[in-house]
Formats: structure tokens, C-alpha cells, sequence
């Protein structure tokens, strides 16, 4: 089911922050991130805009920093590693320093690691989002042993699986970012 494809009252590009949630040296969220934002560019009606968490958080920089790109964002996707069976402590900080920025937004979730590809981080976050009166997107794109994906350039060897859940899941973002976007304009969240 195309989720795009419905007659929606408002046809304004949906913003989208890209989230990349690790910070550690050495990290391969940068080709994760590279990945996605290429599928995103190619998927009609959204501008994304990266939010990488090694630029906003102590040290790095003050988390004010971020505070007016998750405001004016309608959605977003966070990028995690699974470290110790969950997700990054920069993320965390991150998600913990804004609570209205969150509500009633969808999130979407694109995981990478070993052999659970961060799928656990992946239900650790929605949990957090929940709590913050965000919507979490059902599907999500993982990736099972990401170094192994990708060849030294940072291009995927196998695309086509990944490519499909990559769509699945922004139409599905694209679908509760319009849906939220029109009811928070209508009636805004809280009051």
C-alpha cells in the first residue's frame, strides 16, 4: 500500500531531521546516514535536514544548537547504533534536553549493528518517544552486520531489500507527518 499516493489537505513539503545518534570515533553512522539521505532525496514531498548528535552535544557544542531544527521539524528519523543491547548516551542526552520539540511527531527509525542489526536499541526508543508524546513509525530499516553491507565507498552491495524499507517506511513517516502536521495546526498539541 503506497501511503502517498491519498488525496491529503496539505501538499507543503514535510520537514524531516535526520537524527544521527552516535558519536563515537570510528563510527559508521556517517555511511548509514549518507545511505538514507540519498533514499530520502528520491522520496516526493520531503527536505530533510541531519542533525548529527557529534556537532550538538558536550562537547562537541551546545545543545541549544539543535533546539531550532527539531522545532521546525514535522518528523524524524533517528539512526542508532545498538551499544550494550540499547542506544548511544550522546542520543539519549539529546532526546532528554527537548520535550516539546517531540510531541505529537512522528519518528522513524533506521538501526544498524552486529547480529540484531539495533533492533533492541530501536524498542528501547520507542519507548522514550512514547513517553515524550511522540509517534513512532512501525517499520524501520536495519542493518544486520552493517559493515559488511557496504563497500569502501560506502555504497550498499545488495540495495534492492533495503531500498523497499527505506519507502515503506517514509511513506508510512510521510503519512503521520501530513496527518500530525494538519492536526497540530488545527488544534494544537497540549493546549
Amino acid at each position: 500500500m503506497d501511503l502517498t499516493t491519498s488525496p491529503l489537505p496539505s501538499a507543503a513539503p514535510l520537514k524531516v531531521a535526520v537524527i544521527l545518534g552516535s558519536n563515537r570515533e570510528g563510527r559508521f553512522g556517517p555511511v548509514v546516514a549518507d545511505w538514507f539521505l540519498a533514499r530520502a532525496a528520491g522520496h516526493p514531498g520531503i527536505e530533510t535536514e541531519l542533525i548529527d548528535v557529534a556537532e550538538t552535544e558536550p562537547p562537541a557544542a551546545p545543545t541549544a544548537r539543535a533546539v531550532p531544527h527539531l522545532a521546525r521539524a514535522d518528523a524524524f528519523v533517528v539512526l542508532t547504533p545498538e551499544y550494550n543491547h540499547s542506544y548511544p548516551a550522546p542520543l539519549k542526552s539529546l532526546i532528554d534536553r527537548h520535550f516539546a520539540e517531540w510531541q505529537a511527531k512522528p519518528v522513524a527509525f533506521v538501526s544498524y549493528g552486529g547480529v540484531s542489526g539495533g533492533l533492541r536499541a530501536v524498542e528501547h526508543l520507542r519507548q522514550v518517544f512514547a513517553e515524550l508524546h511522540a509517534v513512532s513509525v512501525r517499520d524501520t530499516v536495519s542493518f544486520h552486520n552493517a559493515g559488511a553491507l557496504f563497500d569502501d565507498r560506502g555504497r550498499h552491495r545488495d540495495p534492492a531489500q533495503a531500498d523497499g524499507a527505506a519507502k515503506r517506511m517514509l511513506d508510512q513517516l510521510v503519512w503521520w507527518g501530513r496527518a500530525l502536521r494538519d492536526a497540530r495546526n488545527r488544534h494544537p498539541y497540549g493546549s
